[in-house]
């Protein structure tokens, strides 16, 4: 039996920083792993279940390309579907991308997908698989994006709400991916937000992002994970809140990762404007 994660702010937890939670157990409202790394059982899955045992739990995936042609690689799923009897996460969640072909070889990568009604339906169909497998809904990303596929028939959102009307399923909704995304590719974050079931909202997910500048001026944001949240991102995070109400908001670094309190303190920060601007919301 799982809970929901509580709407509240916690942090994506990183092997530097397990020893140091596991013995303090500071105040976190919640926290997410990748479950790819705690799929070969041993030391790390008892962790992780001591981990459970303190703080709400989210699962977060990487492998399973749900996007790719081909269905599901059956080992990886198996593996998630066996973690998940072992553990009490009260989420489940992977990206709208894909990383591998038919034959299993793998992009170590997030790669975008065209938004196409014949996409939709293989999509749907592995989604479907997936939580058939693990009896539970899935939450999906948004992706960051750095190009967009010729001959779209839709947005990323229409896409994800029309998963969610097939499957089930929940999303994931990244801010700084939103962000990234309006940057360098010009989207209308109001349209994105407007297209979106509101109720399949099951977590948000923040992050920093880098400036790559180029020789002939122009740049591209990248979503690296490895910097502090932007002030415009904070921003758009302020109206996202307002819009959809308080929900389980995540802190994510993942390269050049700080000390524990410099996480907390982005958490902190986050939970002040859950606090504020979902009470407002609720005012008005």
């Amino acid at each position: 039996m799982t809970t929901p994660l509580p709407a509240c702010a916690g942090i994506g937890l990183r092997q530097p920083h397990y020893r140091q939670v596991l013995d303090t157990l500071p105040a976190l409202g919640w926290i997410e792993l990748h479950s790819e790394n705690f799929f070969d059982g041993g030391q790390p899955l008892a962790m992780l279940q001591s981990l459970a045992a303190s703080y709400p739990l989210s699962l977060h995936g990487l492998g399973l390309g749900l996007g790719s042609a081909a269905r599901p690689e059956p080992q990886h799923l198996a593996s998630l579907q066996r973690l998940l009897a072992q553990v009490p996460a009260a989420a489940v969640s992977e990206h709208l991308s894909f990383n591998h072909d038919a034959d299993y070889r793998y992009a170590n990568d997030l790669l975008p997908i065209p938004y196409t009604r014949a996409m939709l339906a293989q999509v749907a169909a592995n989604v479907a698989e997936v939580q058939d497998a693990i009896g539970r809904p899935l939450l999906l990303e948004n992706l960051s994006s750095y190009l967009q596929f010729p001959g779209n028939e839709m947005s990323e959102a229409e896409f994800l709400a029309e998963l969610v009307q097939r499957t089930g399923c929940g999303i994931l909704l990244d801010v700084n991916n939103l962000y990234v995304n309006h940057v360098n590719l010009g989207l209308d974050v109001d349209a994105f937000l407007d297209a979106l079931p509101a109720a399949a909202i099951g977590e948000i997910h923040l992050a920093g992002h880098s400036e790559r500048r180029f020789d002939d001026g122009s740049s591209l944001l990248v979503d690296t994970h490895s910097r502090p949240v932007y002030p415009a991102v904070w921003q758009l995070y302020r109206a996202v809140i307002a819009r959809f109400g308080a929900r389980p908001t995540l802190i994510e670094w993942d390269s050049d990762i700080p000390p524990l309190d410099t996480l907390q303190a982005e958490a902190a920060t986050a939970q002040r404007i859950l606090d504020t601007t979902s009470q407002g919301a609720r005012h008005e």
